[in-house]
């Protein structure tokens, strides 16, 4: 596992993850940094899946937000 840069939550590195980003959300990627979010809730507790072309704004909410550890995969 490896450190965030901004904050001191684990990043675990993963073969693969969903991918959440749509076609769309390239246009105009630089004018709106658009983040997908799915949340699912069982009986193991919640899971917040992000997407962004921004990894960073993207961790900083999930860190804010609380997330103990951070999944990221190499290439999307």
């Amino acid at each position: 596992m490896t450190k965030n840069r901004c904050s001191h939550v684990p990043i675990k590195i993963v073969a693969s993850l969903p991918d959440l980003i749509k076609p769309e959300d390239y246009k105009n990627c630089t004018e709106q940094k658009k983040i997908r979010l799915r949340i699912s809730i069982d009986e193991n507790g919640v899971e917040i899946l992000g997407d962004s072309l921004y990894v960073e704004p993207l961790e900083k909410l999930l860190i804010d937000g609380g997330a103990t550890l951070l999944e990221r995969s190499l290439c999307g």
